[in-house]
């Protein structure tokens, strides 16, 4: 019985123990579910609807005021003043009216204007005053939506705001691009077929117009009224349900196209660009072959003067040219600024291609008392083996040199050197009578008497020329190799050269250039 009454005993505890527990786990169960049930039934008090702003019990005057400064005063770094300014004033007297109410009525918050929030920065509402721009109290909420916490950048953009040049054509190539991505989606639906049809006239139209017209000044009279109808037929296109898969591949596709052609006419203007610099335009060459014909046509007889051609007390000019033109203007230009014309021999050098139109040319036209004689440096019949297969004329090279070894290479020095051509090196086999010459490119214009050159002393030097020195010849060195030179001494342009082809003949120049040419190639 002892033992039996012991062990009752110990147990009882135990179970007022557990329970406890079981007590204390309903109780957070019940718990658990009054509180969703009280946010439920509006029992939370504490929380406030949004867009008011929770009033306090009804105070002094003095009291009410402070609060809204307090609450203006935060709010003022992202609001502007005069807007504070009269949001203040109507707090103020919105606090005394709320004052003379009862107090069930001052539960209910004052609402916060919506202007307050956004205001949109537009033209109409941005003024200057002493050079500042501020804002103006009348905002027409129709313009454009501009959100406040840019700040001045809008004010800086309606300032600065730019008309765009071409927006008529612009705007109709960006509803094209939209409507050419929708129509293949409206096709596949049988309903849409009014609407389809639509869209594919106006697809032709804007196209036709844009085939026609590059600028808002080509545009026809009625451009207005179909940028308005494809507008329309594109808004009741994104009306109808599509899939949008087949349109953003659409999209895809058009855009793939669009870059496509961008970088087929990018490369196409490089080559038309390096063409038009290589070649003859047309005009021009369409004049060297009727000043051929007409020479073949009229039988002028030559007006040869080969006495004057070999006269080594004459004044000799030498142009290697291609252009009739050009070499016209520039004998003319040296005649003209000369006071003796009388001792003037000019002598262009040209292919077979513009040979006879340059001889009849010359044979027609007459400068002053000047003479001009016409070679084709290709006739090998004529001189041997002072012939090249084809005219080289002078070659221009663009070298760019760095401002020092740390500058970028944005910042890298460009200048332009012309160095002789093949031709220039058979001067001395062609006029094997001379003893000097004046070169001259055809894309110079002489602007005074070239007589003082022929007085010039050279002081044993083959050739006369004007110096550049912002290009050294120690610069060209990756270009002319490792060879004998003057390092710091300057280069000089192929436009003008007084060449003394006796001293030419003595260091034999022309079999040495040969020699390298050989090497190098």
């Amino acid at each position: 019985m002892k033992g039996g009454s012991g062990g009752g005993g110990g147990v009882a505890p135990a179970k007022r123990r557990w329970r406890g527990l079981a007590i204390a786990v309903l109780f957070l169960v019940v718990l658990s579910m009054l509180v969703p049930l009280g946010f439920l039934l509006g029992l939370h008090s504490g929380f406030h609807s949004a867009g008011h702003i929770p009033l306090q019990r009804p105070s002094p005057s003095g009291d009410r005021s402070s609060h809204i400064d307090n609450l203006v005063r935060k709010l003022g770094p992202t609001l502007p003043k005069d807007v504070l300014k009269g949001f203040v004033n109507e707090a103020k007297n919105e606090t005394s009216s709320i004052n003379a109410t009862p107090r069930t009525e001052q539960k209910k918050g004052i609402p916060i204007p919506p202007q307050v929030v956004m205001q949109p920065f537009t033209s109409k509402n941005i003024s200057r005053i002493n050079g500042k721009a501020k804002m103006k109290s009348d905002v027409d909420e129709s313009e454009g939506f501009c959100d406040l916490k840019y700040g001045s950048y809008c004010i800086w953009r309606e300032e600065n705001r730019e008309e765009m040049q071409d927006s008529m054509v612009k705007k109709l190539k960006d509803q094209l691009f939209v409507a050419r991505a929708y129509f293949p989606s409206i096709a596949k639906i049988p309903a849409q077929s009014k609407l389809s049809g639509e869209l594919k006239q106006n697809i032709q139209e804007v196209e036709r117009v844009l085939s026609e017209s590059t600028t808002d000044a080509d545009l026809p009279p009625e451009i207005q009224k179909k940028s308005r109808r494809m507008e329309a037929v594109i808004a009741r296109a994104k009306s109808v349900s599509l899939d949008c898969n087949n349109v953003d591949k659409k999209l895809r596709q058009i855009f793939d196209l669009t870059e496509d052609e961008a970088n087929f006419h990018m490369k196409q203007s490089a080559f038309l660009y390096q063409l038009a610099v290589q070649t003859m335009p047309k005009s021009l060459h369409c004049l060297s072959m009727r000043l051929t014909v007409e020479y073949f046509r009229d039988h002028l007889f030559d007006k040869e003067l080969s006495e004057k051609y070999s006269d080594p007390t004459l004044q000799h000019y030498v142009i290697f040219s291609n252009n009739v033109i050009a070499s016209s203007v520039v004998i003319n230009s040296t005649v003209v600024h000369a006071r003796d014309t009388v001792n003037q021999v000019f002598h262009v050098l040209t292919d077979w291609q513009n040979y006879y139109a340059m001889k009849h040319w010359f044979l027609r036209n007459t400068f002053r008392d000047a003479v001009v004689q016409v070679l084709n440096i290709e006739d090998s019949d004529s001189y041997g083996k002072a012939t090249l297969s084809h005219l080289t004329l002078p070659v221009e090279f663009r070298v760019s040199f760095p401002s020092n070894d740390s500058a970028p290479a944005i910042h890298n020095r460009t200048q332009y050197v012309s160095i002789f051509s093949h031709s220039h090196y058979l001067l001395p086999e062609i006029f094997k009578n001379l003893e000097k010459v004046v070169v001259l490119d055809d894309d110079v214009v002489v602007q005074q008497d070239l007589s003082a050159l022929w007085s010039l002393n050279m002081g044993g030097k083959v050739t006369g020329a004007i110096e550049i020195c912002s290009v050294k010849m120690d610069q060209l060195q990756s270009y002319l190799g490792d060879h004998s030179f003057q390092k710091h001494s300057c280069s000089w342009m192929s436009g003008l050269n007084v060449i003394d082809l006796a001293r030419w003949r003595d260091l034999d120049i022309s079999e040495t250039y040969w020699k390298l040419v050989k090497e190098h190639l």
